[in-house]
């Protein structure tokens, strides 16, 4: 297998134009949901239970992490969990698969977290209408964590088919098969 192609979202578009995206995306997110359930609920909103809010907005992040795992649960040899801390306080935790998979696999497990975890939060949002608010919170939080998540997916749909993914120290590279020529005379 030969490299087709290097991506590094991070270092392409910089830390703050990502911090930037990402709060913008939040925000149209938030705005968006928040309106729209209140525009179709006639229920009021309540302020208890938030220790749970605060749960699980603590929670968000180690379940997006999980995530991620489920549609690589054929590769679980190769995935290797890490857990680093910044700040002292703040973990970060880092999902790497050692070899190279197919590109459907990965590109499932980009888009996966923010599948399932925001489908949970808005069913609890439909559900719990009282506490949509809670719940659009959430999902707006979980979605400006996926944005890195789709810029590296939207980079790899463009990639050739039959390519594999591997994950390095600099993103991620993109792996073409080589394919055998028949050379007369050699």
């Amino acid at each position: 297998m030969h490299c087709w192609k290097s991506i590094n979202v991070k270092k392409q578009y910089g830390f703050y134009r990502i911090f930037f995206l990402s709060a913008i995306l939040v925000l149209t997110v938030f705005s968006f949901l928040h309106v729209s359930i209140q525009l179709i609920s006639e229920q009021p909103m309540y302020d208890q239970y938030f220790l749970w809010f605060t749960i699980g907005f603590l929670l968000i992040y180690p379940l997006h992490k999980v995530f991620h795992t489920l549609p690589l649960a054929g590769f679980l040899s190769l995935i290797q969990l890490k857990t680093r801390f910044q700040f002292f306080c703040v973990p970060i935790m880092s999902v790497r698969v050692n070899k190279p998979i197919p590109k459907l696999f990965f590109i499932l497990a980009l888009v996966s977290p923010f599948l399932f975890l925001n489908g949970i939060l808005f069913y609890g949002a439909t559900l719990f209408q009282g506490y949509a608010h809670y719940f659009t919170i959430l999902i707006a939080y979980h979605s400006g964590i996926c944005l890195v998540d789709f810029l590296y997916a939207r980079s790899l749909f463009k990639s050739p088919k039959g390519a594999f993914i591997e994950e390095d120290d600099d993103g991620y590279e993109i792996l073409i098969p080589v394919k055998e020529t028949q050379y007369p005379g050699i």
